[in-house]
């Protein structure tokens, strides 16, 4: 996200002597991503970044494919995932292709005694069920129901859970995610026409900063393996930075959903995007107003893109027997739609309560084993009558 931010103490030039005291220097970091033509921040550390004692067994990763060509309309019970005590043992890749894995998780321990760092992808994290403490290298954020976490690769953090009741939706992209194009002007700024704007942004607060020396586990994961590195120094012993690339919040309850007087194509719901997929949020929302309106969406064909829907809330007014938690998949190259008795509904309803997010990727999704586990097995017929 394109916005200038900075906290704690920083010299008044980049690249120059800054100092702690008379004798002791502090190590500045140039934390930067796309080579050096991308976003990036000055960090500025109380010890060496680089200071590893120690290098454990690495754990493979890797999903598990048990449906490498699909063409099946899946629906997944989200909430059937099996609680972990860990936030990373309870992360569970149920779609994935080159660019993308799409993970849910129920972690159920408030902390772990361990650093993470997704070294090859950004993170978006969605509070479904849960509150907590994001903290980083870089700063905390709160977090709590509707929150999505934005979180750049190489970031080091851990989250921290107020109880055990926890429900992640997870995307991780190999490609940097940002706000869309077209509502940014060419300075970033989001332009008036947004649904949403830099206000409703919550950026790092509180740094944590620690002069400590001992054995700090950082976990990184890198190329799907889980590599267990040990650190001589805290990690968050940052005492200052500035710049443009670090992780931030935006809930979705601050999404402002754009209307019109006949029903409104997905892309008015875009939140987020890469050049490999986008992420788009529905919410409460008036409905069209023309007095022939039908406000259900139409029948359309996915032949560039696999669908997926990941229902948060409400009553979901396209499709039948829908609840929290559960996930539909719509593969490219057949169409989809309204549900039976769905599009009639519809007619002269004036509003809708549902709140979900999707994820529309331009190369079609694998199916996981653990997916397979929480598929329902007969959503792909539901549209006979």
């Amino acid at each position: 996200m394109p916005i200038y931010h900075t906290l704690g103490k920083i010299p008044h030039k980049r690249h120059t002597v800054f100092k702690n005291g008379k004798d002791r220097y502090y190590y500045e970091q140039l934390f930067g991503t796309v080579g050096f033509d991308g976003m990036s921040s000055l960090l500025y550390h109380v010890h060496r970044p680089t200071q590893v004692k120690k290098i454990g067994k690495a754990k493979d990763v890797t999903p598990k494919i048990a449906v490498e060509k699909n063409l099946r309309s899946l629906r997944l019970h989200g909430f059937k995932t099996a609680p972990a005590k860990d936030h990373l043992d309870a992360r569970k890749a149920i779609l994935v292709n080159s660019d993308v894995a799409i993970v849910l998780a129920a972690p159920q321990a408030k902390s772990v005694n361990y650093f993470y760092k997704n070294a090859d992808c950004d993170e978006m994290i969605f509070i479904h069920k849960g509150s907590g403490t994001l903290r980083t290298f870089l700063g905390n954020i709160d977090f709590k129901y509707g929150d999505y976490l934005m979180i750049p690769r190489g970031m080091i953090y851990t989250m921290e859970f107020k109880d055990a009741d926890n429900r992640l939706f997870i995307v991780e992209s190999h490609r940097p995610m940002y706000t869309p194009k077209r509502y940014r002007n060419w300075f970033g700024q989001l332009l008036e026409h947004s649904p949403f704007c830099e206000r409703d942004i919550r950026r790092p607060k509180k740094l944590e900063t620690y002069d400590q020396k001992g054995n700090f586990t950082i976990k990184v994961k890198k190329q799907n393996m889980l590599h267990e590195l040990v650190y001589a120094t805290h990690p968050f012993d940052v005492v200052g930075w500035d710049g443009y690339n670090y992780p931030y919040a935006f809930s979705i309850h601050d999404f402002e959903p754009i209307t019109g007087r006949v029903h409104q194509p997905p892309p008015v719901h875009q939140t987020f995007e890469t050049d490999a997929f986008v992420v788009c949020s529905f919410c409460p929302r008036l409905y069209d107003y023309h007095p022939q309106a039908i406000p259900a969406p139409y029948n359309h064909s996915n032949i560039d893109s696999d669908e997926v829907l990941y229902y948060v809330d409400g009553d979901f007014m396209s499709r039948n027997d829908i609840g929290p938690g559960h996930i539909s998949l719509h593969p490219a190259g057949i169409p989809h739609g309204p549900h039976p008795g769905a599009m009639e509904r519809s007619i002269g309803k004036t509003k809708t309560d549902e709140l979900a997010v999707m994820v529309d990727t331009f190369k079609p999704l694998q199916v996981t084993e653990e997916a397979l586990k929480i598929d329902d097995g007969k959503y792909w017929n539901s549209w006979v009558e």
